[in-house]
């Protein structure tokens, strides 16, 4: 293990020289950016590592000084070490699982009511708030590319852009289906209804990384209309684009510029097709090796909220509580941490075997 640590920590110094030189290829300044992003918990992690092992070593000298103060120094630094190490090694070992490429990417955040009517509407915009009050907590930067509201609240559809450190690495879990059970305020005899919206978290392309032809684009533009085909803005500012190759369309009318919805649309355009190709790449690696969690699929049931219960649960990893008040306020660590650590069992045990 530690030749294969050496080895990756030899690369990092290359790729650090080659980074600081100028004039650099875009292309190659992604590449050798997203290998760097790769290695670098890696190389930090064996650098301590290092280090530990060094006092270790220090501290072991010590103990063959004739001071009898200074071996009973050198046996509390070492028992201190001793823990130090031991952290650090299983630190390590996580460190050098399979990595996910995109983790440190910002993500493109799609909600659209499923099933329930209005309801469903309602529950996305409880989504909505729920993502953007935690990407507040986490200091991200939040910007909505487009949206669709819904009759009576909540939204048919919203794409919401999320900027940030290791975005995709924290959201990445959340595509799927996410079910309500509770009583809608429509609702006159109290009865509990179930209502779903579906949530893709796709990571954010680089210009580089997807080239969208001029020729593969068909771009209409028309007037823009909010809920209830009220006019929301006069000039002919929506923009509506198919992807003709893939047949992929995306819609962008929130902005009152042509230009600003073109540019948002395309944007978005980009990420589903990266996320096309990703989808495509993990059909042809070993079914061991795709998401752990779960699919990632849009279909998947991932999450049901229970409100008369104040129950939230995540089915993927048989995970219970009781605060779903707190969630739905943003608090999502706790759920989160636990799929990421589900997930890095996992690794593990491939790895093992």
């Amino acid at each position: 293990m530690f030749d294969k640590l050496e080895s990756i920590e030899r690369r990092f110094e290359e790729i650090e020289a080659a980074l600081s030189q100028d004039g650099l290829d875009p292309r190659e300044l992604t590449k050798l950016s997203k290998e760097r992003a790769l290695v670098l918990d890696v190389v930090e992690g064996y650098r301590l590592y290092k280090s530990l092992l060094k006092r270790r070593d220090d501290a072991k000298a010590m103990l063959e000084e004739s001071d009898a103060d200074l071996r009973e120094l050198a046996k509390e630094e070492l028992s201190v070490v001793a823990a130090e190490l031991e952290s650090a090694e299983r630190d390590l070992t996580v460190s050098m699982l399979p990595k996910d490429p995109n983790d440190s990417r910002n993500v493109m955040l799609e909600i659209r009511a499923g099933t329930g009517g209005d309801e469903a509407g309602i529950f996305a915009g409880d989504l909505y708030r729920m993502y953007l009050r935690y990407a507040s907590k986490a200091r991200w930067k939040t910007e909505v590319l487009s949206s669709t509201p819904s009759e009576r609240g909540g939204f048919r559809e919203i794409v919401v852009m999320v900027e940030g450190e290791k975005v995709y690495s924290r959201l990445k879990f959340e595509s799927g289906v996410h079910r309500v059970q509770r009583v809608p305020d429509t609702e006159a005899q109290g009865r509990i209804h179930t209502s779903a919206c579906t949530v893709a978290v796709l990571p954010e392309a680089d210009d580089v990384e997807v080239e969208v032809k001029p020729g593969d684009l068909e771009i209409s533009v028309c007037r823009s209309s909010g809920a209830g085909g009220q006019s929301v803005n006069t000039a002919d500012s929506a923009v509506r684009i198919v992807h003709k190759p893939t047949g992929i369309v995306v819609e962008c009318q929130d902005e009152r510029s042509q230009l600003k919805n073109k540019e948002r649309a395309l944007k978005i355009l980009k990420a589903r097709l990266y996320e096309k190709a990703q989808r495509e790449q993990d059909a042809e690696i070993s079914a061991a090796r795709k998401s752990l969690v779960g699919s990632g699929d849009r279909s998947e049931r991932i999450r049901t909220y229970n409100f008369p219960q104040g129950r939230v649960t995540d089915h993927r990893i048989n995970y219970t509580a009781y605060n779903l008040p707190d969630v739905i306020d943003g608090d999502l660590d706790e759920v989160l941490d636990k799929l990421g650590t589900f997930h890095q069992a996992e690794l593990l045990k491939l790895e093992i075997n």
